[in-house]
């Protein structure tokens, strides 16, 4: 699978960027050049890591994630990741990196239908 980006301005001079796809060896690099792209443009309040749609990520897509938290850091501008999918929480969480990005909970889909309790 290929990796895609979308950059969107949000409200409060707030940058996202929102990987699709897996984030491994072969698509990392992707990831630090929209980061570094963002911040050669200007200084955005803040840089929003939407991972939602990230449905893999290896030891060199959460290098790529650190590498773009320091860069960004060093221009003083804050990092953080949303909506992280299911398994980038994870990740996150196994190497201890949770905390650097913001601490977000994962990203949830809502189930299609509301839940029928019994008896109502």
């Amino acid at each position: 699978m290929s990796l895609s980006i979308v950059k969107s301005v949000l409200p409060g001079g707030v940058i996202e960027i929102a990987p699709r796809g897996e984030i491994d060896v072969d698509t990392a690099y992707e990831v630090r050049e929209a980061i570094a792209e963002v911040l050669a443009k200007g200084r955005p309040a803040r840089i929003e890591l939407n991972m939602r749609l990230v449905t893999f990520i290896d030891s060199v897509g959460i290098s790529a994630m650190v590498a773009g938290f320091q860069t960004a850091e060093v221009s003083g501008v804050k990092l953080v990741v949303t909506e992280p999918s299911r398994f980038v929480h994870r990740q996150l969480w196994v190497t201890g990196l949770l905390g650097l990005f913001g601490a977000p909970e994962p990203y949830f889909v809502e189930r299609a239908t509301p839940e029928v309790l019994p008896g109502a």
